[in-house]
């Protein structure tokens, strides 16, 4: 007599964070890795040394305490839309100078084009909805919150 097999759903949400710490690349990457997968999509973005014309110095990230919450329910909706494989996605907070990651997400599909889309529309909505914000240091002693990511 054999044993029913049981099939095991895993979700495809493998890595999700915010972070005072520096985010890898290699670590968001190798999260995303699926052997179903044709098509992989990362953006990565960093502090600039300037927006609106204006030289920056830093910036510093604060989250609400929701964020990391928000953070999820925008992962699971991107991996209901598309035929996500695997999905990663981790935020800095803390002050960050010019040059370092601020963000990374990384989604894998079975296609190039379902992961590109996955990914921008991942990275667009945390921006939009993940309770995230930014302070905008300038090289003047200026400074400016902007309402999200």
């Amino acid at each position: 007599m054999s044993l029913p097999t049981l099939s095991l759903s895993l979700s495809p949400i493998r890595l999700l964070g915010l972070r005072d710490t520096p985010l890898s690349l290699d670590e968001v990457y190798g999260a995303v890795g699926d052997d179903a997968a044709g098509g992989t999509a990362l953006f990565v973005g960093t502090v600039r040394d300037h927006d609106g014309g204006k030289p920056v110095s830093s910036l510093e990230y604060s989250a609400h305490p929701s964020a990391e919450a928000e953070l999820r329910r925008v992962a699971e909706e991107i991996a209901a839309e598309f035929p996500v494989r695997a999905l990663a996605a981790v935020h800095r907070t803390g002050l960050l100078a010019i040059g370092d990651v601020a963000v990374i997400t990384a989604v894998s599909c079975p296609h190039r084009a379902e992961a590109f889309a996955a990914c921008r529309k991942l990275i667009d909505t945390l921006k939009h909805e993940v309770p995230v914000w930014k302070r905008q240091i300038f090289t003047d002693g200026a400074t400016e919150w902007v309402g999200a990511c």
